[in-house]
């Protein structure tokens, strides 16, 4: 990592002093030499190598080895083994080899097993990144070197998280939402608590502008992911009204789907043997015949003719014009002929009585609109007639039984004729 030569990767005319961003990382050459050396080579001999650093950097009562000791420690790996990956530690600064003929770990060495304890502890969660991010910003906070490239980091997995989930919305896909909502839970709590380390940091009116940007930014992307929660709910509340039941067995669609989500691909195989059938082969293709008789048709020109013959029909008789319908109202006429011979008040049950329940509720209507007054009759017709007869008509807010004529309870109230003003006295008498 001494002497690194960029220029084979670099553009025409570009050094790597053109390019800032290399800069951070050609500072820290020492760090990426150390996880260069260690990732380098085969996956097995990568995990011997972690496996060696780690079991070297878990002993922390005693942190100095001897070669015997770890010989025994390691017992179940091959000796020559062992010594090519110690060897390897040593050399590139992970292990150290006191003159006490001791191992120990390097500072490079533990800064190294503490990172991947980190990592190797979110990954057994279902969303290790947000945590790990999260976790990251709380220790800088912590010290006072939070950075703009750290928050940027945990705002882009924000951002991530928040496509992921509006493009589970958009498919309108069931498992999709649930499996993204089940997602969003499990990452509540590193957003709360990310949320918690936000306030503490624009709390200080000190704080770096770049940081404070950023740490706006990422507030509003954790806004917008404290609403998805909403959107998922009514995404599902679509799909329910949507859902169909298999008969009386209680089994829906989404069951089904689930049932079959669950199958490997042997078994639906199996299932879609005879359930579906092959598309018929179109009778054009089969058979020569109908070409013929369609080729004979288009020679003989007859289509032509047809496609050119523009004559109009011959003229007919219009047909005699057919009365229009007109509303049937012997019942309401009927009705108010029986309303018109009143003399005394009578129970509405009883005047509105006879040949079941619709004819009654036609009455009770007709009754109702008689008790609207004369004003909002119309000047002539049956209709008109009805509703300027001498009558008063009152409804009550309790019931009465009746039990007959398809008719349980009616409102109380009855139907009086109304009482014509007497004639004046004579001024002679």
């Amino acid at each position: 990592m001494t002497d690194i030569d960029l220029t084979a990767f670099l553009a025409d005319g570009v050094t790597a002093d053109d390019v800032p961003e290399l800069g951070p990382l050609m500072a820290a050459r020492g760090i990426v030499g150390t996880f260069i050396s260690l990732f380098r080579g085969s996956d097995a001999e990568v995990l011997l190598r972690l496996l060696v650093l780690r079991e070297i950097g878990q002993e922390s009562e005693a942190p100095r080895w001897t070669p015997e000791t770890l010989r025994r420690r390691f017992a179940y790996l091959d000796p020559v083994k062992l010594e090519t990956v110690l060897k390897r530690l040593r050399d590139h600064d992970l292990l150290a080899f006191a003159d006490d003929g001791l191992y120990h770990l390097s500072d490079l060495g533990r800064n190294a097993v503490a990172a991947l304890g980190m990592l190797l502890q979110f990954s057994a969660e279902e969303d290790a990144e947000l945590g790990f991010l999260t976790a990251q910003l709380a220790g800088l906070s912590a010290t006072g070197n939070i950075t703009p490239e750290a928050l940027s980091h945990l705002l882009s997995k924000l951002n991530d998280l928040t496509w992921h989930f509006e493009e589970a919305i958009a498919s309108g896909s069931e498992f999709r939402i649930v499996t993204a909502r089940s997602r969003l839970k499990a990452n509540g709590r590193w957003i709360e608590r990310g949320t918690t380390l936000l306030r503490e940091l624009l709390a200080d009116p000190e704080v770096d502008f770049e940081i404070a940007r950023v740490a706006q930014r990422i507030g509003l992307a954790q806004s917008r992911l404290a609403r998805v929660d909403a959107a998922f709910q009514r995404a599902l509340n679509k799909i329910e009204t949507q859902r169909v039941t298999l008969g009386g067995s209680g089994i829906s669609s989404s069951d089904v789907a689930a049932w079959l989500r669950q199958q490997d691909a042997s078994r639906l195989a199996e299932l879609v043997v005879g359930a579906l059938d092959a598309s018929p082969a179109p009778a054009l293709l089969a058979g020569g015949h109908e070409l013929l008789d369609r080729a004979e048709a288009a020679l003989s020109g007859q289509n032509q003719q047809t496609a050119l013959d523009t004559s109009l029909p011959a003229a007919e008789n219009t047909p005699p014009s057919i009365a229009p319908e007109h509303e049937d109202l012997r019942l309401l006429e009927h009705f108010g002929a029986r309303l018109d011979k009143l003399q005394t008040a009578v129970p509405l049950q009883q005047m509105i009585g006879g040949g079941g329940f619709a004819p009654a509720s036609y009455r009770l209507s007709l009754l109702a609109l008689l008790a609207d007054g004369e004003d909002a009759s119309p000047a002539d017709g049956p209709i008109g007639a009805f509703m300027r007869l001498p009558l008063t008509v009152s409804f009550s807010d309790r019931l009465v039984e009746v039990n007959e004529d398809e008719i349980a309870l009616i409102t109380a109230g009855e139907v009086c004729p109304t009482l014509s003003p007497s004639p004046a006295p004579d001024a002679e008498q």
